[in-house]
């Protein structure tokens, strides 16, 4: 849904895809980013869905996106977040599939449609690019293989203060030592594979054992060593 705002031109937008993917000449920039099509979306927008054909990818230029699949009982289970910088939904475009997953805008968020055609046309004929896809592929199916293990092997407990440590680490702390990213309960309880009161009464345990304090979805670290241990980290 467009807003009344400044978007980004076809320059910032080179620029801040350059952060991850820096080996772009003048002309693959211009091939990305000269036709933009560049929207902004609210909290609770969806970029797209599970199962839509994917005539494209997304690139982040700001904000935050969750990417979930549905479940039983249209249940989510989050698979990971994407903040700015990244590119999303390319692997169903590489494999010419629909989307297996969805995402939807948790932070508001300026995202940039790049057509199938043009991210194919740019791999043909930048491998260095072509190679740094792969590396971000690579990653993402680590995480997978890492959230497989975590499921089968940790407990509830383990798999939420691991969790809360990887949102510190991916999206920092505010001033007042809060995570910048702001979850509802429902939203920790997808990424940790769990019911929801489970997720209520372990945080609850985790400010009895001081570390974290709560201010309603607000969450403080307290003790950053401590929850790392919980979780099987150190």
């Amino acid at each position: 849904m467009k807003q009344n705002i400044n978007l980004p031109n076809c320059n910032q937008l080179a620029e801040k895809f350059s952060v991850k993917f820096p080996d772009l000449g003048v002309d693959d920039q211009n091939l990305l980013f000269w036709d933009e099509d560049v929207q902004f979306f609210k909290r609770g927008s969806v970029i797209y869905k599970e199962g839509d054909f994917a005539k494209g990818c997304f690139f982040l230029f700001s904000g935050i996106l969750k990417v979930f699949k549905t479940g039983i009982e249209g249940k989510e289970q989050i698979i990971r977040f994407a903040k700015e910088g990244d590119l999303i939904g390319f692997r169903s475009v590489l494999s010419h599939e629909r989307f297996c997953t969805s995402a939807k805008v948790i932070e508001d968020a300026v995202v940039c449609f790049i057509p199938s055609n043009v991210l194919t046309k740019l791999i043909q004929e930048n491998s260095n690019f072509a190679l740094q896809l792969m590396k971000v592929t690579c990653a993402e199916l680590g995480e997978a293989n890492s959230y497989i293990t975590d499921i089968a092997q940790k407990t509830v407990r383990e798999r939420l203060a691991e969790v809360l440590v990887q949102l510190e680490d991916t999206f920092g702390l505010n001033e007042e030592g809060t995570l910048k990213i702001s979850l509802t309960r429902e939203e920790l309880a997808n990424m940790v594979g769990t019911a929801t009161e489970s997720v209520i009464r372990l945080l609850s345990e985790f400010k009895s054992d001081k570390l974290i304090e709560l201010n309603g979805r607000k969450i403080k670290i307290l003790n950053s060593e401590s929850l790392r241990k919980t979780g099987g980290l150190i």
